[in-house]
């Protein structure tokens, strides 16, 4: 186990890294109430408003919390021309996070997932989007930024959500560049949406994505990851297929499984202590494995930091960061 002063050296390289976060770009509010009766014009709860609060959502996310961790951060992904878009961009702007990489595409909304909340419960959700492809135009500009601003970067991340952004072709041509820059690039994969990941740095995906990209027909885990034989078959099918370096399949409950050709599994136990909301827990995890790979950090030490880093914010409400300061006390 590394020291606390090990650790704290770690996390303050951090400072000095750029990441570009590539992909969907979603702003995700929040409508908080409460419920004290029942319509009398259908069989559904009222609920009295009593607050509202934006959050970067998708990709979005990942930026966020890659910047509460210290990091220097630049987005690339498309926006309406719309209040939502305004939104999302000042939100951004405001952690410090470069915007210049927002294109705005006035045929399509800003992605916006509404969630109404009552007494801390999920009364209903609104998803305002558009998942159709990009128009070749946005895509050639959307390829023509991000080849400028790869070669200056520590690390690229992608983060699909099938809004329509990252096709094939746009991301060979983005893993190509960051190749011929030297830049690890990383990524978290969509269930619903397969693209080919091929010879990344690494990849986060969750059980049920692992084995969504595997073409393996999904099982019921097994309490002890290194003795669940479908997911150890899942791990190395992907190595073999993708050659990505290392696969981190997070496993809920069950912590994480990192895969590495020439190495045996690493399982990592959970750190949650308490879980109240997993919400934008994959972001954190790939926030930080990206970020402690970068920093110098052996893979199985940047996956223990990464699990320790998402069992700090599925103790929070919502789509939550974790900052240094916490991340250390907990690394303590």
């Amino acid at each position: 186990m590394m020291s606390h002063a090990r650790w704290k050296s770690v996390l303050k390289r951090f400072l000095r890294l750029r990441v570009l976060v590539i992909g969907d770009m979603m702003l995700d509010q929040y409508v908080m109430g409460r419920v004290s009766r029942i319509s009398p014009e259908a069989p559904v709860p009222v609920v009295d408003v009593q607050s509202e609060k934006f959050f970067p959502g998708g990709a979005s996310n990942v930026a966020r919390n890659l910047r509460s961790l210290s990091a220097r951060v630049s987005v690339l992904g498309v926006i309406g021309a719309d209040s939502t878009g305004r939104t999302l961009a000042q939100n951004l702007e405001e952690q410090g996070i470069d915007t210049s990489g927002l294109l705005k595409d006035a045929s399509r909304p800003t992605t916006l997932k509404t969630r109404v909340i009552a007494q801390h419960q999920q009364v209903v959700r609104f998803d305002r989007e558009s998942r159709a492809p990009m128009p070749p135009a946005l895509s050639r500009k959307a390829l023509e930024w991000a080849r400028r601003a790869i070669p200056r970067m520590d690390a690229v991340i992608f983060e699909d959500y099938g809004k329509g952004l990252i096709q094939q072709e746009f991301l060979d041509a983005c893993v190509a560049a960051a190749r011929r820059a030297g830049v690890p690039a990383f990524a978290d994969p969509n269930a619903h949406h397969r693209l080919d990941y091929r010879s990344l740095t690494g990849i986060t995906p969750n059980r049920g994505e692992a084995f969504w990209m595997a073409r393996e027909a999904a099982r019921d885990p097994m309490p002890d990851p290194l003795h669940d034989a479908p997911l150890l078959a899942v791990g190395r099918k992907l190595l073999a297929e993708t050659h990505i370096k290392n696969v981190l399949i997070t496993l809920g409950e069950h912590g994480m499984c990192l895969f590495r050709e020439g190495h045996r599994p690493h399982h990592i136990p959970t750190a949650a202590q308490e879980v109240f909301d997993v919400s934008g827990a994959g972001d954190t995890a790939i926030s930080a494995f990206a970020l402690g790979l970068c920093s110098g950090l052996d893979p199985a030490a940047a996956a223990y930091l990464s699990n320790q880093a998402s069992g700090i914010v599925v103790g929070k409400a919502g789509t939550a960061i974790v900052t240094p300061q916490e991340l250390l006390a907990r690394l303590k």
